[in-house]
């Protein structure tokens, strides 16, 4: 191992205990004389109690608000001084959402009988501003974890709160296997299940559909670089997970929000919708396939240019052999893009699936809803992304030059 390599594990590793140690320092006023030091209530009433969550919801709100608007498209790609602007719209967007959701915590802890030491307006501030600065700083801990650490900071954190539920629910299982309240073969059943998922993740998440492409002779200087062949990678899931997953129910729940508003919560079409969009429901299985399924395209769209890449190849001299440069080459892009496009949205979509139809069909068990097809495959996935950073410092010197 160089040491290289070795300080940035060490990096890693410190601020990823960093991260839990937060997760157990309760916001300034709440009393937990009667919560188990190992309770998860306490995580839920911490400084982290917010998690990344408004920082993940801005970013997917600024990166959903380019897809449909131009300008910021155009600033996202003019270079470090847009990405900056993109960079401070997102924190000025987080803080905003964080203080709406802190708020809203802090106040109903007051209305729980015993909960808060001296409940009143003092106590809802400081416990909005620590749960707010607790989200700032893991957007911190996150950025210097990406810097200067191994793999994606925001992805670990995320992976992190995952994995450290597993043993508990783990332990609940075991414990309702032997008071007999569930089978030993259902949870057999999932446990090779799940084996089988992260398989098909980790087989999708590396499968690439190559595109050939020839480049003609190039001059550098005095030499001259013979023509060459190489390949245009497209990945099955471009889309990635989040926002086709966290964007989906916005579609129907935003509107159905505001006809709570309009009409009122406890109208009959109102409530009858709500209790048809419940997780498990056929209806709200159906639609968030469906809204899914969609947004995989529409998000694939925006980060797959065919129109840009084409431009690209023709700038470098390169070509698809048998295809036309220019919009030939971009309408050729399009639909292998599309194509493949189709994999991956189906994919989402039937990861997306898994908790409602393990609800549907009542063959689920106990553990948390975060050990789902979006946890999994966002821990396979970091997972991943570290093995290949870990190889990638390992062949290279410590002046950067590969080994």
């Amino acid at each position: 191992m160089s040491r290289e390599l070795a300080r940035r594990i060490a990096f890693t590793i410190g601020a990823l205990l960093l991260f839990r140690l937060g997760t157990q320092i309760p916001v300034p006023g709440v009393s937990t004389s009667s919560f188990s030091p190992t309770s998860d209530l306490i995580a839920r009433l911490s400084l982290f109690a917010l998690g990344l969550i408004p920082y993940l919801t801005a970013a997917i709100l600024i990166r959903l608000l380019s897809v449909v608007w131009r300008g910021l498209n155009t600033l996202e790609r003019s270079g470090e001084r847009g990405r900056r602007r993109i960079a401070r719209a997102t924190l000025g967007l987080t803080l905003a959402l964080a203080a709406f959701q802190a708020y809203g915590i802090a106040t109903a802890l007051t209305s729980i009988p015993g909960l808060v030491k001296n409940p009143g307006g003092w106590f809802v501030v400081t416990a909005t501003a620590s749960m707010v600065g607790g989200v700032f700083v893991l957007v911190w801990l996150s950025e210097q974890i990406t810097r200067y650490g191994i793999g994606n900071g925001l992805a670990l954190i995320l992976s992190l709160g995952i994995l450290v539920s597993i043993p508990r629910d783990a332990a609940a299982i075991v414990e309702l296997v032997r008071r007999g309240a569930i089978s030993g073969n259902l949870v057999f059943a999932h446990a090779v299940f799940w084996i089988v998922t992260v398989a098909v993740i980790v087989l999708v998440e590396g499968a690439r559909r190559n595109v050939r492409v020839e480049f003609g002779a190039l001059s550098v200087g005095a030499r001259q670089l013979p023509a060459r062949d190489a390949v245009l990678p497209i990945k099955l899931n471009s889309a990635g997970f989040l926002i086709p997953v966290t964007a989906a129910p916005w579609i129907f729940f935003l509107p159905l929000a505001l006809a709570g508003l309009i009409l009122g919560g406890d109208h009959p079409l109102v409530a009858a919708a709500y209790r048809h969009l419940q997780l498990g429901q056929p209806a709200h299985l159906i639609l968030v396939s469906i809204a899914v399924f969609v947004l995989a395209f529409i998000y694939t769209a925006y980060v797959v240019d065919p129109e840009h890449a084409a431009k690209s190849l023709a700038a470098r001299d390169g070509a698809i052999p048998g295809v036309a440069p220019g919009e030939a080459t971009a309408d050729y892009l399009d639909r292998v893009v599309s194509l493949t496009t189709v994999v991956g949205a189906v994919y989402l979509t039937v990861l997306q699936l898994i908790p409602e139809v393990f609800e549907l069909y009542g063959i689920g068990l106990p553990y948390s809803m975060m050990i789902n097809g979006g946890g999994a495959l966002v821990v396979v996935c970091t997972a991943l992304d570290i093995k290949a950073q870990v190889r990638d410092v390992s062949l290279t010197n410590p002046g950067g030059v590969r080994r």
